[in-house]
This record gives structure tokens, C-alpha cells and sequence, in this order.
């Protein structure tokens, strides 16, 4: 199987190939400048405690992390929407490790601001069998303090592109969450983190993966 960074950099090549030179430039100034807020430094880190949350999963049951974390570690992850063909794949390669992640007694949550409809459907369409939530506003996005509001001339561009996120989210705001990683432990504690601002960038599953075995070898 390729592995993901493979997965992304072919289509990056793909994606670029069928938009204008502008548009690109347009992309490529907006993550500059995202790299350039510090985002990824200023997001809660490895380390950090969370505050309790809850949001509904694609079938509209309430999603308590706090519950959740009683039965063992969380791995949750921020993505941008099922329509980001990068955060796609990266729910994809999760899948294809989700039988791993079970046997390290975790599960595996994904977040995004996108309607639950919409989650819903491109959950059915790949295969995805693990809690997808809907985060309203970019609620608890902002709480671990991922959420950005994508500047003008970028969301201009994604209308171009027939990429409708105020439609998409169910909200005008043009916020969306930095991509990020974190395991969560049963105490709460953020002991593994990974924050991407450029949303071309993602980290391995397998790096995740290695991450929650050495906790699960850890003594308590």
C-alpha cells in the first residue's frame, strides 16, 4: 500500500495540473501566510489537559469525549470537510489502520465543520467505520485553537472551484480547522500531538500508531 505522504504529493501534482497558475498562487500565498500566524506553536499541545466537549456524530447520537476517553485513548483528528480530496485520503489511510488502533484498545474520532449530512455521505461512499462529529461554528476547533478564517482572495478562488464552504459548513463564517492529531489518554492529557497549517502536509498513520503502542507500553 503507498503510503500517505505518497498519496498526497500525487495529487497535489493533480490538483495543480487542472487549476490556473493563479489560483495556485492564490493557495499557496494563503498557506504562507497561515505558517507565518504560528498556528501550529499556539494550538493545545502535547502535554496540555482538554476541557470536556460534545457533538453530534453523523447519525445525530451525542459524542461525549469525556465518556469516550473512559474506555481507553483517543486519537482525534481535525480535517477540513469531505470535500479536501487531501483530508480524504488521510481519512482513508485511518480506516486502513483502524483494526491496529482497536487492538492498542483506542479508537479513532474525526472532526470536521461540515454539515453531518455531508459527512455522512462521504462516509457511506469510502467505507469509513469510525465516529465522524460535526463541529458547529468550529466550536471545539477553536477550544484546542485550530479554527482560521480563510481570507478573501483564497475563498474566492474555492467559489471558482465550485468549493461552497459557507453551504458546505452551514454558516457564513469561512472558518475552517488547521488539520491536527492528537491521542488523548483516560487521564484527559494530550500525550501525542501533530498540527498541520499547511493542509498538504499530513502525518503518517503509522507514526500515530507507534505513538499510542509506546503509551500503551508505558507503566501506568
Amino acid at each position: 500500500m503507498t503510503d500517505l505522504t505518497e498519496q498526497l504529493k500525487t495529487q497535489r501534482q493533480q490538483s495543480e495540473s487542472r487549476r490556473e497558475k493563479r489560483q495556485v498562487d492564490v493557495m499557496h500565498r494563503a498557506t504562507s501566510d497561515l505558517l507565518k500566524k504560528g498556528v501550529e506553536k499556539t494550538a493545545l499541545q502535547t502535554g496540555d489537559v482538554i476541557s470536556r466537549f460534545q457533538l453530534e456524530n453523523t447519525h445525530g447520537a451525542l459524542f461525549d469525549i469525556f465518556d469516550a476517553l473512559k474506555a481507553g485513548p483517543v486519537i482525534l483528528s481535525f480535517y477540513r470537510g469531505s470535500w479536501c480530496p487531501y483530508c480524504n485520503l488521510t481519512l482513508r489511510a485511518y480506516q486502513a489502520h483502524l483494526a491496529e488502533i482497536h487492538a492498542c484498545g483506542a479508537r479513532f474520532v474525526a472532526v470536521s465543520p461540515e454539515l453531518r449530512e455531508r459527512a455522512l455521505a462521504n462516509a457511506r461512499k469510502f467505507g469509513l467505520a469510525f465516529e465522524i462529529l460535526s463541529d458547529a461554528g468550529n466550536a471545539v476547533a477553536k477550544q484546542f485553537g485550530l479554527a482560521y478564517k480563510m481570507p478573501a482572495e483564497l475563498a474566492a478562488v474555492y467559489l471558482e472551484l465550485g468549493t461552497d464552504i459557507p453551504r458546505f459548513n452551514g454558516d457564513d463564517s469561512w472558518e475552517l480547522p488547521v488539520p491536527a492529531t492528537y491521542i488523548i489518554d483516560t487521564g484527559v492529557k494530550i500525550v501525542f500531538s501533530s498540527i498541520n497549517a499547511d493542509y498538504l502536509q499530513r502525518i503518517e498513520p503509522g507514526r500515530v500508531i507507534r505513538a499510542l503502542k509506546a503509551l500503551q507500553e508505558s507503566p501506568a
